[in-house]
């Protein structure tokens, strides 16, 4: 049936293709269309299948049917190309600021090379621009989001594990000292101030209000491929003492825990082996209701770049896998320095240099940003045009990779060492640059 003359239409694409929003009778269409393409099997076409259908089905506290688009073709009313935009609240040091997260962007392979994710990336950033989200946010294959103007620029995921001879095993006496359950709804509360303590860890992180904590916690779908399944850890008198999270199906002879937060005062090196043994009993649980069922292997903490419990066990997580990264895109770049300016003007105040007056001029080459302080105060962030040549400077950046330096992601001196063509001429330049863009990891459990 063609859909397209339903209210929502964007735009006509030409070739009988269409753009436009998608409506609660697209929900089987689009569910199963969104397995196939996005899928490596069976089990993960289900579960791809089930977050699509929960965001058209599921109450979300920040997303909407109408947040996808849909290429429709109609000749044969087919989905041939599809996307999303979830929004959300993330923050920079402790500052807010709305994020627009486009995700599950997919063409049919009949239909590629048509500019289709073009035309949709052109609506959904048109959506985040309305909403004033000063950026966007996506993961995905690398490379391919270069191409719409995102730069590689946060760490995504990576962690550490261990094996089955790692997991600390109790003495024949011994019983556990620790209670792990499901976490409620009336856990919320614990669970947020102890997430929130966490993310003061991370550069960037995702902000979460008790709505997005409802939803995780009771919101979505057994078979969601983005469920995180939350427990408590208890002491025997039944005070909470820490939180973890792990995926509700295993990574093969894997279960990692992909949230993990321990109560200020109590000891990580405590609480940890209890959480380990429990994610090989949880492994063994899952493993039984799968088609393929596996034998436990390893156990995991998949907590991005650093996380505490690296530190307190790190003779049994010998393995680690680096992390991945997030696409980041800036439209404004000049306005976003000016909103995390506190940010900026707190680093100065606690280096070597604070009071700074100054200015320091960044070329990208076919632009760039101009930074002036003033006693030590943000007094001007604004487009710079290197003349009369694209390297006219005090600082040069190539193409988008400023934005590895402003996101923590990459050292001053790591670009440097990467980018020949990353370079600063004075001191001054490169002492302000290290001052205010120091190296910090960011781990990022985003709205789904």
């Amino acid at each position: 049936m063609n859909k397209s003359t339903s209210q929502g239409t964007l735009r006509d694409l030409g070739d009988g293709l269409v753009l436009r929003r998608a409506n609660p009778t697209d929900v089987e269409e689009l569910s199963e269309f969104n397995g196939k393409l996005h899928g490596d099997n069976e089990p993960d076409a289900r579960r791809v299948a089930a977050w699509t259908r929960d965001l058209f089905e599921k109450p979300h506290p920040t997303y909407e049917v109408g947040d996808f688009t849909i290429v429709e073709d109609t000749r044969s009313g087919k989905i041939v190309s599809s996307m999303n935009l979830i929004s959300q609240t993330w923050s920079y040091g402790g500052i807010e600021f709305g994020v627009g997260r486009p995700e599950l962007v997919g063409t049919h392979a009949d239909y590629r090379n048509r500019g289709l994710v073009r035309a949709q990336f052109e609506a959904v950033h048109q959506w985040s621009a309305e909403r004033g989200e000063p950026l966007q946010a996506i993961t995905g294959i690398p490379y391919y989001y270069r191409l719409f103007g995102y730069e590689m620029a946060v760490n995504l995921d990576g962690g550490r594990a261990g094996y089955t001879v790692h997991v600390p095993r109790l003495k024949e006496d011994e019983k556990e000292s620790y209670a792990i359950r499901p976490a409620l709804l009336a856990d919320i509360p614990f669970m947020m101030e102890l997430y929130e303590l966490g993310s003061n860890r991370s550069l960037l992180a995702c902000r979460r209000d008790a709505a997005v904590w409802q939803y995780e916690v009771g919101g979505k779908s057994a078979e969601n491929v983005n469920r995180c399944v939350l427990f408590i850890v208890e002491d025997l008198a039944g005070q909470p003492l820490a939180f973890f999270g792990t995926p509700p199906f295993t990574w093969g002879d894997m279960l990692p825990a992909q949230i993990y937060e321990v109560k200020p005062g109590v000891s990580w090196n405590a609480v940890t082996p209890a959480v380990i043994r429990f994610l090989e009993k949880r492994h063994a649980e899952l493993s039984a209701l799968q088609e393929h069922p596996k034998l436990f292997g390893s156990f995991g903490f998949w907590l991005g770049e650093d996380h505490p419990v690296y530190h307190v066990i790190p003779h049994r997580l010998p393995f680690t896998r680096k992390p991945y990264a997030w696409y980041l895109r800036v439209p404004d770049l000049p306005a976003f320095i000016r909103k995390i300016a506190p940010v900026l003007e707190s680093r100065l105040e606690a280096s070597y240099i604070p009071g700074y007056t100054g200015e320091t001029r960044l070329t990208f080459y076919n632009g760039g940003l101009r930074l002036a302080f003033e006693n030590g105060k943000l007094s001007a962030a604004e487009q710079y045009q290197p003349t009369p040549v694209g390297h006219e400077g005090d600082a040069a950046f190539p193409e988008l990779t400023f934005l590895q330096l402003l996101f923590g992601y990459r050292s001053l001196d790591e670009l440097r060492t990467a980018f020949p063509d990353c370079w600063t001429w004075k001191d001054d330049a490169y002492v302000l640059l290290n001052t205010l863009f120091p190296r910090q990891p960011s781990q990022i459990w985003p709205v789904s």
